[in-house]
This record gives structure tokens, sequence and C-alpha cells, in this order.
């Protein structure tokens, strides 16, 4: 049986074409009917990830061809889910890197190939987007062997297939100007180039557990591979969980993927990614072995987390309003249930029970998280993100990124004076054509809290950044994240035209007219470096006596629309953003202004 299968994972950079290219394979491998409809990014289902255009939680699938069944994992390309990249990479025995034919290898793609090459698994390189106005398809392929060279690779691993393709038509090519007109030359490589799972049907049972699901009407699911052995419908069995727990169970049902169904099967052996019922306790990590011979595997190990962000109950005048889950226990109650799922994050309670400090990746992740909460109805106030520190021989130790930018050359000088600020060391530039060049810079993982808005505006939308964990080194100095002040509100009330209009020249503003605020309120960035409180509920007084002219008409710039991860990389760490379903307001976290501690400057 397993002689028959093909595990592979699909890696590489963001926005590379990895969902675009499983749609080809669904379509072409006759997943769907000639007349059913289906969306592009059809593994996309999440709101977030249609929204955004990324990948964030990893997804099976499977096709068939030429009886040969393909299991399929498309994985995210940021590096802040790099969690779910790790996990999965334990199920399949190799590897299908797509490199866009343009952009080449950026740090995604390195982070992700480090971990498949760290597994010992089977690589095979697909360059897509060949159709590029400004494709350099040998140059790439040159610089994909030189990443893999870097990176370690052996002999074995070295020795890759390369496909053309272009995912989006729906074509691939073993060479280019072949006359394929389907991605059938990448089926072909696939089955060729990839090994059949290794493990022994007769062996006593081990199934890794990678993921884990809900289904409503059997329950929790757990999702992996079995390594050994055979599992039945209704096998009584053991899990084996973490700090050595043993626990006999009995599984109900096992479902093999089939296309983007699953489908329930009677048994599954060696080789097999299914997903299994019957057991809520499973978590990911888990080993399910034999009843009469458990044997557990290594559990799912993943790099540290690096940047922490407090997740507590919302507390202003307005809590309560929008959201169905606010109070403390329905925050903990759903931040201890993400944790079943996600292993790249860690939830600490601290010492107010209101208060969680939750500990990810990156920026991107923890906000992903803030946002899922909030379209499930929870309030909530959440903190500016901060690193974790480590301490070893009497010195502290914070985490340090590379980051590689690539934009327009006419905005080289504000990007270098904005990342000198930031504690960045420049390891390397070099052009890129069209009037780009590449940057790569070496900073403190803080450095990059709030770097990215600042980058956009600094280069008018026009820049590229990406970031890859680099490890731990000694802390730098201070560095300064905001340059400019809050406008505050102080007091409670409805804004008004009249009171905008004569407060805008101060800084730029968040709110428009009619909106509800409170004392205590971000409602806008000063220009200056201080805070301003100030009243922008004034109305006209209507007692003056009138002259001829006519009232100056009001011409209010629009405000600002804060997105979730703006309003996080705005704030300081006297402040907080206070997220409902319907609303994202920043404010102090002291309302009252007589009661404010003075802020300090390297806040």
């Amino acid at each position: 049986m397993s002689a028959k299968i093909r595990n592979v994972a699909i890696i590489a950079h963001v926005d590379h074409g990895k969902t675009t290219l499983v749609d080809g394979l669904l379509r072409q491998s006759g997943t769907f009917r000639k007349n059913e409809a289906v969306v592009e990014r059809v593994m996309d289902n999440l709101d977030l990830e249609r929204e955004r255009g990324i990948t964030i939680l990893s997804k099976n699938t499977s096709v068939v061809h030429n009886d040969t069944l393909i299991n399929i994992v498309d994985t995210p390309g940021h590096s802040d889910f790099g969690g779910e990249v790790e996990r999965v990479l334990k199920m399949v025995d190799g590897v299908l890197l797509l490199v866009d034919a343009s952009e080449g290898p950026l740090p995604g793609t390195r982070f992700v190939l480090r971990k498949a090459l760290e597994g010992g698994l089977t690589a095979i390189v697909c360059i897509n987007k060949i159709d590029r106005p400004d494709a350099r398809i040998q140059e790439v392929v040159n610089e994909v062997y030189d990443l893999f060279i870097d990176l370690g690779a052996d002999e074995k691993q070295i020795e890759f297939p390369i496909v053309y393709a272009c995912a989006r038509d729906g074509v691939a090519h073993r060479e280019l100007g072949d006359d394929s007109t389907s991605l059938q030359p990448l089926f072909d490589v696939l089955v060729e180039h990839l090994p059949p799972p290794a493990g022994d049907p007769a062996a006593p049972l081990q199934f890794l557990v990678t993921n884990v699901d809900y289904d409503n009407y059997v329950g929790r699911l757990a999702i992996g591979r079995i390594f050994e052995g055979t599992l039945r419908k209704n096998d009584w069995v053991v899990r084996c969980g973490d700090n050595d727990v043993r626990q006999r169970v009995k599984i109900t049902t096992l479902y093999r993927y089939a296309g983007l169904k699953r489908v329930e099967t009677e048994e599954a052996a060696a080789g097999d990614i299914l997903a299994i019922s019957g057991i809520d306790e499973l978590t990911i990590g888990d080993t399910v072995a034999a009843e009469l011979d458990p044997k557990p595997l290594p559990r799912v190990k993943v790099d540290e987390p690096t940047i922490a962000m407090v997740v507590s109950v919302n507390t202003s005048p307005f809590a309560g309003r929008d959201g169905t889950y606010v109070t403390s226990r329905n925050i903990r109650d759903r931040l201890f249930r993400e944790l079943r799922g996600n292993v790249a994050i860690r939830v600490e309670e601290m010492d107010t029970p209101d208060q969680f400090k939750v500990v990810g990746r990156g920026e991107l992740q923890l906000a992903i998280l803030v946002e899922m909460m909030r379209r499930e109805g929870y309030e909530m106030s959440v903190s500016k993100p901060e690193v974790i520190l480590h301490h070893e021989g009497g010195k502290t130790l914070e985490p340090y990124e590379i980051l590689h930018l690539d934009f327009p050359d006419q905005f080289m000088g504000v990007v270098t004076q904005r990342l000198a600020f930031r504690r960045g060391r420049m390891a390397e530039m070099k052009p890129a054509g069209s009037g780009r060049v590449r940057v790569v810079y070496r900073l403190p993982s803080r450095g990059l809290i709030g770097f990215r808005g600042e980058y956009l505006t600094d280069t008018r939308g026009l820049g590229i950044a990406n970031t890859l964990f680099d490890g731990w080194d000694v802390q730098a100095g201070p560095i300064t994240y905001r340059e400019t002040g809050s406008l505050v509100s102080d007091r409670q009330g409805s804004t008004t035209p009249y009171a905008i209009f004569h407060l805008q020249t101060r800084g730029k503003m968040f709110v428009g007219p009619g909106e509800e605020v409170y004392e205590g309120m971000v409602v806008g960035e000063n220009a200056r470096a201080e805070d301003m409180n100030l009243n922008i509920t004034r109305e006209k007084k209507l007692t003056n006596i009138r002259t001829t002219a006519a009232d100056e008409k009001l011409l209010l710039v629009p405000p600002v629309q804060l997105t979730l991860e703006s309003a996080i990389e705005f704030i300081r760490s006297d402040e907080l953003v206070e997220v409902t379903p319907n609303h994202l307001r920043l404010r102090k976290r002291v309302l009252a202004a007589n009661q404010r501690p003075l802020r300090r400057q390297d806040d």
C-alpha cells in the first residue's frame, strides 16, 4: 500500500504561488466536477486568509495520479507562522519548494527550506511565475543552488529535479520551451522522485499527531501520520501524552483525505496521513501507540517564541457594548483553547486574574490571534508587544532578526536613517535592477516593532520587507519608537466637526465627526513629542453676535483608519488598544489625566 503513496509539503516564501499551484493540481487531477463552481485559492478557507492573501493555517488535501495517492500539505510562507511549517514537515517524506522566477529565494524560502533539510527530506524545486516580464530564470536557479549549499544540503539533497511552472495558467515544464500544456510533468516528477513512505504495517502502531481540528458531528479530530503499524476503526490504543502520560482509549472513526473532503475508512497503514476521532484529550505532539507495546515518538518541537503581548479585560467606559464574551474567564478559556492547536504560542497567567501574557513568534501572529478572537465576539485590551529577554552568564540577551529590504534606490537615504535609529547594521547591499536596491540588515527584534508602517510610508508603498530570526545576542541600546506624542480626549462625549476643524492642525486625527469618545482615549497623533489633552467635543457657541458674512465652511481632513496591526505598532508602553467586534480604539492605561504618570523619553 505504501508504495502507492507519496507525502509532500509545498513550501515557499509568502506570495510565491503555493495555494494557486494546489488549485491547479486539484483541478487537473479530476477532484472537481466539470460544472462545479470553485473559488480561487480554494485551500485558503479562512476569511482572514482570503482578505490578506496569505496562508495562516496549514491544510491537507490529496490527489490521485496513475493510481498513486499524493497527500499534499499546503503550508504558510510567513516566518511568524513557522510553527505550522515545522510540525507538518513531520508528516511528509519530501517537499516541493516554490521559488518566484523574478524575486528568487527570499527569507521565507530560507526558513522553510532549512527546516526541511534538517529533517532529511527530499526536495523538488519548482521555478514558478516564469511568465513574468521580469523573470530571470537561470539566475534564480543559480541562487537556489547557492541557497542549498549555504544551508548545508548533502549530496543527495542537492541533486534536486527542477520543474518550471506558471501555476496561474496550470502549466509546468521539465525543460523550458517544451510543448507541455498542463501540470502533468509536475505530477510525474512528484511520483518519480519522492520516496514512498517507510514503515512496516505489521509493526506495533505509532501515529504522531501534528494537527487538530473539530467536527460538529464527531467532535475533536487529531490529524497526523502513521509511522509504523496499522490502525483500524474501533481499535483500543494508548495515548502517549506529555510528561509520560499514558491513557487507554478507543478510536471511533478514521478519515482519509480525498481532495478537499474527509472520507471515512475502516483501516489505514504505515505511511497514511489521516484524521482520527474519539480521543478528546489528544493534543499536538501526542503519539497514538499499540495497546500492548506503546512506544511514543519524539514530540514536535518548534523554535522558541520571541515576542510577548499582554491581553487583558476591556476596562474602558464603553466596555460590554459590542462583545458577547467580555469576562476574564471567557478570554482565558479562549486563549488556552488556542494552545491545543497552536504549538508556536504560549499563554501565561499573570499576577492579576484579568491579564494574560501571550508569547508568539512575531507581531503578525499575535495580531492574527487577536483578530480571530475579535471576530468571534470577544472584547479585550492588548498592550504594546515586547521582546523576550534571556539572561546567561551575567549578560542580558535579546532576539535578533535578519531584515531583507527591496525598494526604489531613491529612498535609500531615509530608510538607512530610519534603521540607524533602530540599532540596525547593514550586512549587504546590491542592486536589484529596474532602479531598485536590495539591502540586508541585522537588528534587534524590538527594532522591528512599528517599523513596517514607517517603512511603507517612507517608500510610498513601494518597499518590500521580510524578516528571519537570527538567534540571541547581547542587548542593544535604547530605541526610540515614536518621535510624536498622542492627542488625548479630556472628557466623554461625541466629537464635533467644529472641534476637529480647529484641532486638526495639531496632528493626524484617528476619529471623525459624530464618534463617541471618553476621557483618556487617544484620538490622534500629535505633531510634537509630548502628549496633549484636548476637548474634541467642543461645540460652536451660538450666542455670539453674527456678522453679515456667512460662516466659514469646515473642511475636515479624513481621519487615519487604523488596522489592528498598525494600532498595535503605534501605541507606547503607557497605552493600550481596545479591541471589540465593531471598534478599535486607542487609550491610555490610566484614563484620568490628573492621575497619569509622566511619560519617559524612551517609551
